[in-house]
């Protein structure tokens, strides 16, 4: 597991028990991008505010409260902040407008269920100039590679689609056209 501290004085902010995944697709990938992140209800600029990544053992909510998470994080784990950026930095390039989009697309899911057309709107909010297709294209690589990563999960009637399922789901043109199938923060 990975915990994230993130500080500007006089703020900090921390995430507990994250995924390589989700770590990577809030974190690590807005933060080697230069993009800002949102945490606690604020936003985070690398060139002001300072990360901080450890890799450790899950932690429970008792090892979480009243102050005690951080200095169980530290006394547990490593520190594996130059390592995770280096590595991120160093990775093959995805398209921009891939990245834009799957940052889009957690941040709306967060708290709450996105519909898996919404991210074409996504998509038309951030390319009005788009072609239909491509913005649909866009859409589709986006979901598809947030699925992979874990970031995201794909529900319709309230239920997980099974990892088999997801192909034959977003080939689907009711997947997209419809709001029955939504996407929720993994």
């Amino acid at each position: 597991m990975f915990h994230v501290e993130l500080r500007q004085f006089p703020h900090q902010a921390r995430a507990f028990n994250l995924t390589r995944e989700e770590l990577n697709a809030r974190i690590v990938g807005p933060w080697v991008s230069g993009r800002s992140i949102e945490l606690d209800e604020r936003h985070w600029s690398p060139e002001r505010a300072r990360l901080t990544i450890y890799e450790g053992p899950l932690l429970p909510p008792d090892q979480l409260g009243m102050g005690r998470g951080w200095g169980n994080v530290t006394r547990a784990g490593e520190d594996v902040t130059g390592h995770l950026l280096a590595e991120a930095s160093t990775a093959p390039a995805q398209s921009a407008p891939v990245v834009d989009v799957k940052y889009d697309v957690v941040g709306r899911c967060t708290g709450r269920p996105l519909p898996v057309g919404g991210v074409v709107e996504l998509v038309r909010e951030r390319y009005p100039q788009s072609r239909v297709s491509e913005r649909l294209a866009l859409a589709e690589q986006a979901v598809w590679e947030l699925l992979h990563e874990g970031a995201v999960q794909l529900v319709r009637a309230g239920e997980p689609v099974a990892r088999d399922d997801w192909q034959a789901t977003l080939f689907s043109w009711e997947t997209w056209s419809r709001e029955t199938v939504t996407l929720l923060r993994g």
